[in-house]
């Protein structure tokens, strides 16, 4: 079923780099737009039902596939997760990163970061889930992995906020960040259906008020 798996056929005399090439690229692209949707998926089932509630036939049919099909991107149910809260931790890092990077002031840099998270949080609702009930169920040095990156991405906003509150200790700074990661993230788990787009431009605009106030009590 899946067209990564097909030979190409051979191409035209004179056209042996160009065609081949491009053909790779289309396979390239639908491999890993399956193995996108595959983590879509599995975020949803595993947010519903939880990690050890879903089986790789289960995870195989949200997607149109066999559950051995899965196999041609995962090496198992394991390589499912670590790739799901592996991934976002790894996305949160780079972004918020990228967030400060291009920042004029201090005070650019920390609501961007606000509003960066809060964006996170209302699209990646599923993956917070999953994350607050299995993270314990990560192998052991994909759940290291994920912490590391964590840590990483909370001295983004412990810099951020220190080039604005100067004379605050940085132990104080890491409990401001921590506490605003909580209230948005929370809002993962009374999410649920599909909001209309006004309600979601409401939630954002108060979780965005009530983080900055926070952040700066």
């Amino acid at each position: 079923m899946d067209a990564a798996k097909e030979d190409a056929p051979a191409a035209p005399p004179g056209r042996d780099l160009p065609l081949p090439a491009a053909r790779t690229t289309g396979r390239s692209l639908a491999k890993a737009s399956r193995r996108a949707a595959m983590l879509d998926a599995a975020a949803a089932l595993f947010a519903e039902r939880g990690y050890n509630g879903v089986s790789i036939e289960e995870l195989g049919a949200a997607t149109g596939v066999s559950g051995p099909a899965v196999y041609r991107h995962f090496s198992g149910k394991p390589a499912v997760l670590s790739a799901l809260l592996v991934g976002v931790s790894e996305d949160l890092l780079a972004g918020g990163k990228a967030v400060v990077a291009e920042s004029a002031t201090a005070d650019a840099a920390l609501r961007g970061l606000v509003e960066f998270h809060v964006d996170f949080a209302l699209r990646q609702a599923n993956v917070i889930r999953v994350h607050d009930r299995d993270l314990n169920s990560l192998p052991e040095d994909d759940e290291r992995a994920v912490r590391s990156l964590q840590r990483q991405y909370v001295e983004v906003w412990v810099d951020a906020l220190s080039a604005l509150h100067p004379d605050c200790g940085l132990p104080l700074l890491r409990h401001r960040a921590q506490a605003v990661f909580g209230l948005i993230n929370s809002t993962s788990h009374t999410l649920h259906g599909k909001m209309k787009a006004r309600e979601m431009a409401r939630l954002r605009s108060l979780l965005e008020t009530m983080a900055w106030a926070a952040l700066n009590a």
